[in-house]
Parts: C-alpha cells; structure tokens; sequence
C-alpha cells in the first residue's frame, strides 16, 4: 500500500511593506520650515516688540517735545525748527532699525551657533532655497512692522502737532509715500542682517558690522570735508534709506527712487556674499 506524500506548495509571498511617501523639497516647503522656526523663538516676539515700541515712543515723545518747545517759545535748533509732522513721527526709525537688524542677524546666525543649520542643510541639500527662505520671511515680518509702525505713529503723532507749522496729515502730498517707503527701508536692513549673518556666520560679528554700517561710518563721513560728505554720505545704506522717506530733499539727497535702488544695490550685495559663502563653503 503506497501513501501519497503531498508536494508543498510555495508559500504566498509576504505582502511588500508599504514605502514611506516620497517628500520633494520644494520652495514652499522651505518657506514654511522657515516660517516655523521664525516664530518659535521667543526672541523673535521680544525683538519685534522692541522694535515697533521703539518706533512708536521715540517718534511720539519727538512730537510731543516738538509741540512743547513751540508753545514755551524755547529756542530751538534750526533742523528742528524746520520739522514736519512726518519727520517728527518717523524719529524712531533710527531705534527700530537696530532693532530689526540684529534679529536679521539673529535669524540666520542663530543657527550657526546651536548647530542647528546641519540639520538644516541636510534637509535642503542645495543649500541656497535656505537662504532665500530665510530672507523673504524675515524681509515680509519687517516689512509688516514697519509699515504699520510708521502708520500708527504718524497717526497719533499729527495729532500731538496739529495747530502748528510741522502739522501734516495723511492726504497731504507725499506722506502716504514716505510712511510706505519707511516700511520698506525696515524690512530691506531687516534682510541685511540677515545677509551679514549668514555671510559671518557670527552673531557678535554680525551685530558688530551692522552696527559700524549704520552707525559708525556715517559718522566717520561727517569728518570728511563737506564736498567729500556730499559725494560720499548720501550713497550710505542709512543715509540712502532716511531719502527714501523724508518728505523734502536738498541738492546733496537722493531722490526716494534712487535712494530706493542704492539700498537695495546694497542689500543684493550682501546677500550674494553669503550666497558664495553657503554654497561654497561647509557649514
């Protein structure tokens, strides 16, 4: 008597694991990335609060001691004699792009000092979108601040000079320009500063240049002779951004447009420094 043996059949083959879904680095992906991480840092709100007060309270108590000084009949200084509503208001700019620079610089040097840009760079291995993201992010932020800072302190600040010669209000010629313009010069030293960080890759060192920029080399122009001041003071970056708002200029100023273009010449500039400086050379 035989027996059958049963032949084994071949197994049913295990089902394939499904594969993670495939993630494509994209612009806006990068922008979102950089977005979050923007916001998630506390020193983000601190700093932009800091900057839109500074805009707000120095422009206003400029007003206000405007108006003090004109009912006391206190002697004044001739530039501030000759003030307008739009001059006075926008006083804190000075303050506000201090502000908004160092966190330019913060944004992007940040990272260099916690480490966190490798992983970062491992994410988007080209490097560049990183840096752009960063820019137009920061760049839109600032540019909200600004405006809306300049806005509210002309508003308020017409008000305190009203009755007066400096009084100005928002359908007189050229004002809605000039608290436009002084938006927009925020947010382009707000990218700056993000460009010296990413370049110096040093938050002290980043702080440092923009500072000198801003601060120290008008300074060290005004020792200059005055035909040397007039050829070299008015293609600074600070000196280029206050014509692009002021509301009045003498033969020694740029037009708003020009100061525009200078400022912005001097933006591209320091971002492709750090453009060559990313792309080139390891983080």
């Amino acid at each position: 008597m035989s027996t059958a043996t049963a032949t084994p059949t071949d197994a049913p083959a295990a089902p394939e694991r499904a594969g993670r879904p495939a993630y494509k680095v994209t612009a806006a992906r990068v922008l979102r990335s950089e977005w979050a991480k923007f916001w998630s840092l506390r020193s983000s709100w601190i700093t932009l609060t800091l900057a839109l007060f500074f805009v707000l309270a120095f422009g206003l108590i400029r007003a206000w001691r405007f108006k003090a000084n004109l009912d006391s009949g206190q002697h004044m200084d001739p530039d501030m004699l000759g003030a307008n509503a739009v001059s006075l208001t926008l006083f804190g700019l000075n303050f506000g792009q201090l502000a908004l620079g160092v966190l330019g610089v913060l944004v992007a040097a940040g990272e260099y000092s916690t480490g966190m840009i490798r992983s970062t760079l491992a994410s988007v291995p080209r490097r560049l979108p990183v840096l752009w993201a960063k820019a137009v992010v920061f760049g839109l932020v600032a540019l909200v601040v600004g405006t809306v800072g300049a806005f509210v302190a002309f508003g308020v600040g017409s008000g305190i000079v009203s009755g007066t010669h400096a009084a100005l209000t928002f359908s007189d010629a050229g004002v809605l320009r000039s608290l436009f313009m002084a938006g927009l010069y925020l947010a382009l030293i707000g990218v700056c500063g993000v460009a010296l960080g990413a370049l110096l890759r040093s938050v002290a060192g980043g702080i440092a240049i923009l500072v000198g920029i801003l601060m120290l080399v008008p300074g060290l122009v005004s020792l200059l002779p005055t035909s040397w001041q007039n050829n070299v003071s008015q293609y600074l970056p600070s000196h280029a951004g206050d014509s692009m708002y002021a509301l009045h200029h003498d033969a020694h100023t740029l037009t708003p447009g020009v100061g525009l273009l200078v400022l912005a010449l001097w933006t591209a500039l320091a971002l492709a420094g750090a453009a060559y400086r990313l792309k080139r050379t390891d983080a």
